[in-house]
């Protein structure tokens, strides 16, 4: 039990370091703002917290979008000292992210994201030298040439899904997931996870998903006032607290279990080849276990987690357009005959079946929101104010629903990546992996989902 007696003290200096705290915040916001307004944005409800009942913690995506034909493709919020810039344009997206890199390659700090033990992630690491070892090992191992020698792999574990998907139809969701999982955990850690049930599979689908929910109210304030950290979990309102130490835990094993296992199995002669085994083995300078363990992390994490939102996609889109469906089929009968499987030395021959590959990234972005940057210094963009720490989201939803670039955006159409000739047109889309310095890789990624989407069209079932 909590001595309130005890703690009084420690609460009454926690209370009074918040209050000064918000009042230098607004001092400093308001003295070092220039004379050019920030963008434009919804009218701030306190002198004091500025935007955050604006916030939105169900879609905001679809918020910001909606937002668009009020305040344009730039949009300011501020929450306490904290400052947000929302993009809703792919032009005003690539002119910031990939014509100013130097300002806009950082990644802001997120009180949460400490407090749940998720540094590690390269793809929420701040730009600097220890950004670099990891984007060092992820480039080594997942570049082009590299990836192509993980088809193999990723075949067996989709004709392992496919025996699965025949057998029990009713379990595709545990199906999808499992093969996700399956090629990276092999991939990165060389070991083969069981059919269905598997506790890694549920291990980095726990740790992803306490990230992925960690917005709610509480998240809010602790993310734009990094001083209530310090306060304790039983205090009123410091509910993220408990939230935070439960993700700890679910990061913790996924960092560690698996990293682990292989680092047994090398001990005892059993290991088969893998990311990680192969470093552990090899003389890398640069390379340590724990930033070996983290890089492997990430991967496991993130191969995990997207590849199987855009499984799941497929499923939805397929069971929503079994014309498309349909076309599909008929294109991959086409180029084998009915006799075989399609490889990814098929992938030039199946124009139709790569539309509905960009059309799934498009129709339901697997990051919606993308992952935020954060403004280095200082800037000037079109003669609004964008301050220096700013968070800056660009909205890929945003992105995926415009008009101009997308008649019906809400329909499912890979029609829309034909030219007028019958090629593919030059949208694939990338804009899904993010931009800049801080882009994903969409190669491997293209790699462990799109040989996935294509085998599922087996011999005209319908999932």
């Amino acid at each position: 039990m909590f001595n309130l007696v005890d703690n009084s003290e420690g609460v009454y200096v926690a209370c009074c370091a918040i209050g000064i705290y918000l009042v230098f915040s607004l001092l400093k916001s308001f003295f070092l703002r220039r004379r050019l307004p920030y963008p434009p944005g919804p009218p701030e409800k306190s002198w004091l917290s500025g935007n955050l009942s604006d916030i939105p913690t169900d879609k905001p995506w679809v918020t910001y979008t909606n937002w668009k034909d009020t305040y344009g493709d730039i949009i300011h919020l501020r929450v306490y000292g904290q400052h947000t810039i929302i993009l809703n344009s792919l032009d005003v997206a690539k002119e910031l992210m990939e014509q100013r890199p130097k300002i806009y390659s950082d990644r802001p700090y997120f009180t949460m994201v400490d407090l749940m033990e998720w540094s590690f992630n390269v793809g929420l690491m701040p730009y600097g030298d220890l950004w670099r070892s990891h984007r060092r090992i992820f480039q080594q191992s997942f570049r082009k040439q590299v990836a192509r020698g993980y088809e193999q792999i990723q075949t067996q574990k989709v004709v392992e899904m496919l025996r699965n998907l025949l057998e029990t139809p009713d379990d595709f969701r545990e199906h999808y997931k499992t093969v996700a999982s399956a090629s990276i955990v092999s991939v990165v850690y060389g070991f083969d996870l069981q059919a269905k049930g598997d506790p890694f599979v549920d291990l980095s689908e726990a740790a992803v998903e306490k990230l992925s929910n960690s917005v709610f109210p509480g998240s809010k304030a602790v993310n734009a006032l990094p001083i209530l950290k310090h306060l304790p979990e039983w205090f009123p309102g410091a509910g993220f607290q408990r939230y935070a130490r439960e993700a700890r835990i679910a990061t913790r094993r996924m960092r560690n279990a698996p990293f682990e296992l292989t680092k047994k199995a090398m001990s005892v002669g059993t290991a088969v080849p893998s990311i990680v085994a192969g470093y552990l083995s090899g003389e890398h300078s640069f390379v340590n276990d724990q930033l070996l363990k983290d890089v492997a992390a990430t991967s496991y994490a993130a191969g995990s987690d997207t590849t199987a939102s855009a499984l799941g996609t497929f499923f939805l889109a397929m069971a929503m357009f079994p014309d498309v469906q349909k076309k599909a089929q008929q294109e991959i009968d086409a180029v084998t005959e009915g006799s075989r499987l399609v490889t990814l030395d098929d992938r030039q021959s199946l124009l139709y079946t790569e539309a509905v590959f960009r059309e799934i990234l498009r129709w339901r972005p697997v990051l919606p929101l993308g992952v935020a940057h954060c403004a280095y210094t200082d800037d000037v963009f079109r003669d609004y104010y964008i301050p220096k720490g700013c968070t800056v989201i660009i909205n890929t939803w945003a992105l995926s629903r415009d008009p101009e670039k997308y008649d019906e955006p809400e329909a499912f159409k890979p029609e829309r990546y034909f030219d007028e000739h019958g090629n593919l047109n030059d949208d694939e889309v990338n804009y899904a992996f993010g931009f800049g310095r801080r882009q994903g890789l969409p190669w491997p990624s293209l790699c462990l989902c799109y040989g996935k989407l294509k085998f599922l069209f087996k011999n005209g079932q319908s999932f």
